[in-house]
């Protein structure tokens, strides 16, 4: 059996998550704290209680999810003897990309939580509030090249490019609000459902390029050390262990496209992982791998009954 340890991405928070975890093992707690003092807020009493509005900040959001995603493999390394070295990848769906970093001991917790808060900034300062937008192309007949010839109709009046390739039947497109508006209509011609997405800012797009140059200069004093098990980047849909191209593909990730529904084709594929271990909070991404490769096994790690269960099958 070949594991690859998957973290998701923004979407997934929601007050409460990893309260369980927290109340039952001190290994939760102590991740929750250093994020605290690394970020110098309360964080956990935020995902704790809320209110949800402050937790869903792309600022708060992002952190927090990492926070939730590390809480479940410190666990289950130092409750249940399973660390990142059972597994042959990690990937991580946009900002779980640094979740599975530092899972991977390639960047501390606390330098995780600093970078992530930062990027939730950058993001929300990269484009002012209204002026771009996100939209998710969904339905049998959605797929990439479905996106992009939207996306292409959309480009004419804005930037407006695939932002998430997820699954089959499941794309994102990001960009300009005027653009993003035509794409959807070309998008339901061609025969996809279109839902226009509660964002705060359009990821994954070219607008996105100031919060880009911000991370880049982050990043290039940040401490990154090879990954213990090698990260499936979402830029370039393979594995990487090089600490300085990890570093190039973060800040090419704020702008470019998450190609996910690649990733987890190659990792099922010619990475001939057979199980993939959803760390954190939800299950979205389980559900997507479910999809893409119905062949192997997807289970999603959130309470302490998943991670006992999820042991004891090793």
């Amino acid at each position: 059996m070949s594991i690859a340890f998957i973290f998701p991405g923004q979407g997934s928070q929601a007050v409460g998550m990893g309260a369980e975890l927290v109340d039952t093992f001190g290994a939760a707690r102590e991740v929750f704290q250093e994020v605290d003092e690394a970020l110098g807020q309360s964080l956990s009493k935020l995902v704790r209680e809320g209110p949800e509005a402050d937790l869903t900040l792309t600022e708060n959001a992002q952190p927090a999810l990492m926070a939730v995603s590390l809480a479940v493999m410190r666990t289950l390394e130092r409750e249940f003897g399973v660390g990142v070295d059972k597994a042959a990848f990690v990937a991580g769906h946009s900002l779980g990309e640094y979740s599975a970093l530092a899972a991977a001991g390639a960047i501390s917790v606390a330098d995780t939580a600093r970078l992530l808060k930062l990027r939730g900034q950058a993001m929300q300062r990269a484009v002012p509030v209204g002026e771009g937008a996100m939209a998710s192309l969904i339905g049998p007949k959605t797929d990439v090249a479905l996106a992009e010839e939207a996306a292409a109709v959309g480009s004419e009046f804005g930037v407006c490019v695939v932002a998430n390739d997820n699954n089959q039947g499941n794309v994102v497109i990001s960009g300009a609000k005027a653009a993003i508006d035509r794409a959807i209509e070309k998008a339901k011609e061609l025969g996809a459902r279109a839902i226009p997405l509660n964002v705060s800012a359009p990821f994954h797009c070219p607008l996105m390029q100031p919060a880009a140059d911000e991370m880049a200069r982050a990043l290039a004093t940040a401490a990154i050390i090879a990954p213990k098990a090698p990260l499936v980047a979402n830029v370039t849909a393979r594995p990487v262990h090089d600490p300085e191209e990890i570093r190039r593909l973060l800040v090419e990730q704020v702008t470019g496209r998450v190609r996910w529904r690649e990733s987890m084709t190659w990792l099922a594929g010619e990475g001939g992982v057979t199980r993939f271990a959803e760390a954190g909070a939800g299950k979205v991404l389980s559900g997507m791998a479910k999809r893409i490769a119905p062949d192997a096994e997807a289970v999603p790690l959130n309470t302490p009954a998943d991670l006992e269960a999820f042991a004891k099958s090793l």
